[in-house]
Protein backbone atom coordinates (compact mmCIF):
# COMPACT_ATOMS: atom_id res chain seq x y z
CA UNK A 1 0.00 0.00 0.00
CA UNK A 2 1.61 3.30 -1.02
CA UNK A 3 2.09 5.92 1.64
CA UNK A 4 3.09 9.57 1.52
CA UNK A 5 4.70 11.50 4.38
CA UNK A 6 4.54 15.28 4.56
CA UNK A 7 4.55 18.20 6.98
CA UNK A 8 1.33 20.03 7.86
CA UNK A 9 -0.35 22.10 10.55
CA UNK A 10 -2.95 20.91 13.05
CA UNK A 11 -5.57 23.43 14.10
CA UNK A 12 -7.55 22.59 17.24
CA UNK A 13 -10.53 24.65 18.34
CA UNK A 14 -11.90 24.19 21.87
CA UNK A 15 -15.46 25.47 22.33
CA UNK A 16 -18.69 24.55 24.11
CA UNK A 17 -21.57 22.60 22.63
CA UNK A 18 -23.99 25.46 23.32
CA UNK A 19 -21.87 28.03 21.42
CA UNK A 20 -23.65 29.48 18.39
CA UNK A 21 -22.90 31.75 15.46
CA UNK A 22 -25.67 33.31 13.37
CA UNK A 23 -28.33 31.00 14.85
CA UNK A 24 -26.49 27.74 14.13
CA UNK A 25 -24.17 25.59 16.19
CA UNK A 26 -20.70 27.12 16.12
CA UNK A 27 -19.04 23.79 15.31
CA UNK A 28 -21.40 23.32 12.31
CA UNK A 29 -20.56 26.83 11.07
CA UNK A 30 -16.81 26.21 11.36
CA UNK A 31 -16.96 22.86 9.55
CA UNK A 32 -19.09 24.39 6.78
CA UNK A 33 -16.61 27.28 6.40
CA UNK A 34 -13.68 24.81 6.25
CA UNK A 35 -15.51 22.88 3.51
CA UNK A 36 -16.25 26.12 1.65
CA UNK A 37 -12.53 26.98 1.79
CA UNK A 38 -11.75 23.52 0.33
CA UNK A 39 -9.76 22.39 3.35
CA UNK A 40 -8.64 18.76 3.50
CA UNK A 41 -11.06 17.77 6.28
CA UNK A 42 -12.42 18.48 9.72
CA UNK A 43 -13.43 16.30 12.65
CA UNK A 44 -15.61 17.29 15.60
CA UNK A 45 -15.18 15.50 18.94
CA UNK A 46 -17.75 15.76 21.73
CA UNK A 47 -16.18 15.50 25.15
CA UNK A 48 -17.75 13.63 28.04
CA UNK A 49 -16.27 15.93 30.66
CA UNK A 50 -14.23 19.09 30.92
CA UNK A 51 -13.93 22.66 32.12
CA UNK A 52 -12.53 25.84 30.72
CA UNK A 53 -11.84 29.44 31.67
CA UNK A 54 -14.98 29.74 33.79
CA UNK A 55 -13.90 26.70 35.89
CA UNK A 56 -17.39 25.18 35.70
CA UNK A 57 -17.24 21.42 35.14
CA UNK A 58 -19.39 20.14 32.28
CA UNK A 59 -20.19 16.44 32.28
CA UNK A 60 -22.30 13.89 30.45
CA UNK A 61 -23.11 11.87 33.59
CA UNK A 62 -26.76 11.08 34.31
CA UNK A 63 -26.60 12.84 37.69
CA UNK A 64 -25.25 16.12 36.32
CA UNK A 65 -26.24 16.14 32.64
CA UNK A 66 -24.89 19.23 30.88
CA UNK A 67 -26.18 20.72 27.66
CA UNK A 68 -22.83 22.44 27.16
CA UNK A 69 -20.33 19.62 26.78
CA UNK A 70 -16.82 20.34 25.52
CA UNK A 71 -16.38 20.32 21.74
CA UNK A 72 -13.02 19.91 20.00
CA UNK A 73 -12.67 20.56 16.29
CA UNK A 74 -9.53 19.29 14.62
CA UNK A 75 -8.36 20.26 11.15
CA UNK A 76 -5.09 19.18 9.53
CA UNK A 77 -3.95 20.92 6.38
CA UNK A 78 -1.15 23.00 4.90
CA UNK A 79 -0.13 26.24 6.61
CA UNK A 80 -1.69 28.13 3.68
CA UNK A 81 -5.14 26.59 4.19
CA UNK A 82 -5.05 26.92 7.97
CA UNK A 83 -4.22 30.62 7.48
CA UNK A 84 -7.30 31.04 5.26
CA UNK A 85 -9.61 29.93 8.08
CA UNK A 86 -8.12 32.06 10.88
CA UNK A 87 -9.79 35.39 9.92
CA UNK A 88 -13.19 33.69 10.01
CA UNK A 89 -12.44 32.26 13.46
CA UNK A 90 -11.64 35.80 14.65
CA UNK A 91 -15.19 36.74 13.69
CA UNK A 92 -16.93 33.54 14.85
CA UNK A 93 -15.37 32.88 18.26
CA UNK A 94 -16.50 34.88 21.27
CA UNK A 95 -14.71 32.57 23.69
CA UNK A 96 -12.75 29.36 23.44
CA UNK A 97 -9.19 28.43 22.63
CA UNK A 98 -7.34 27.74 19.39
CA UNK A 99 -4.04 25.90 19.11
CA UNK A 100 -1.87 25.38 16.04
CA UNK A 101 1.02 22.98 15.92
CA UNK A 102 3.26 21.23 13.42
CA UNK A 103 2.43 17.63 12.56
CA UNK A 104 3.90 14.99 10.33
CA UNK A 105 1.23 13.39 8.17
CA UNK A 106 1.56 9.83 6.93
CA UNK A 107 -1.17 9.28 4.38
CA UNK A 108 -1.99 5.80 3.20
CA UNK A 109 -3.47 5.47 -0.27
CA UNK A 110 -5.55 2.83 -1.95
CA UNK A 111 -3.90 -0.08 -3.65
CA UNK A 112 -3.77 0.35 -7.40
CA UNK A 113 -6.16 -2.01 -9.20
CA UNK A 114 -4.65 -5.27 -10.46
CA UNK A 115 -4.45 -5.64 -14.23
Amino acid sequence: MPKIASQAKRLRIYIGESDHWKRQSLYHAIVRKAKELDMAGATVFRGIMGYGANSRIHTASIVDLSSDLPILLELIDSEEYIAKLLPFLDDMLEEGMVTIDDVEVVKYGHKPPKR
